[in-house]
């Protein structure tokens, strides 16, 4: 089964507090602005770009920025046409490799972590982000789930040097955010009981009420037992 180019991405980084995904997607944007304005620099290359939506936090960090991706981007955005297994540029080509949320779509992620560290230069840094915890996506092309200690050890492998792994929010935000996602999904149903619960939660803002609340007593019982992703960061010594 081919991909299917034009499928709607994430175009920017600008999200309502209630919305679903806002609480996925306020710890990841946190996370990576941070590892970025303190490792990102010279030529950076973004695996699995899509419309790009995170180059904004390059700006001012990077001589170039470059996307690939496996097919083009709803909004045309991918530079380089490219599986991440077999990456379209020379060897050590690149200063910073970034890639979020891409790893777990690709069915050889070992080769894919070969690449990486192929056309990345010496003393360069990879900035990568995997998702621990989520309902299935993409589907069929949703391969893997990723603990800390399995990112560390196939970065290791293929002769990374692992500075630092950031998961994403502690367990009450994951368990929110996956209770969101399952609410959610119902509402393609069209019974009267789930247009009320669509009701409640979208126009009664009940998901943003869920959201805050969550990023309250994560921050005051945080623990790291759960979480939605890991952020890590990388460089080729």
């Amino acid at each position: 089964m081919e991909r299917i180019e034009g499928i709607k991405r994430l175009s920017s980084l600008e999200i309502s507090k209630n919305a679903r995904d806002y609480l996925v997607m306020y710890y990841l944007i946190a996370d990576l602005k941070n590892v970025i304005f303190e490792y990102a620099k010279g030529d950076v290359l973004d695996v699995g770009c899509g419309n790009k939506p995170y180059e904004i936090l390059f700006n001012g960090l990077s001589t170039k920025y470059i996307g690939c991706d496996v097919v083009q981007s709803s909004d045309k955005k991918v530079d380089f046409l490219c599986p991440a297994t077999e990456l379209a540029f020379p060897d050590k080509h690149f200063d910073t490799i970034f890639t979020t949320q891409v790893i777990e779509h690709v069915g050889d992620p070992n080769g894919m972590c070969k690449e990486l560290f192929r056309v990345l230069k010496q003393d360069g840094v990879l900035i990568i982000s995997a998702p621990f915890s989520w309902e299935l996506h993409e589907e069929p092309y949703d391969f893997f789930r990723f603990t800390k200690y399995g990112l560390i050890e196939m970065l290791t492998q293929k002769g990374f040097k692992v500075i630092s792994v950031k998961a994403n929010g502690g367990k009450w935000a994951a368990i929110v955010q996956l209770f969101l996602n399952i609410i959610y999904s119902t509402f393609k149903q069209k019974s009267w009981r789930i247009k009320c619960l669509k009701f409640l939660f979208l126009n009664c803002r009940f998901t943003r009420l869920l959201n805050l609340f969550a990023i309250s007593i994560d921050r005051k019982f945080h623990d790291e037992l759960l979480t939605l992703n890991y952020v890590v960061v990388a460089n080729k010594t």
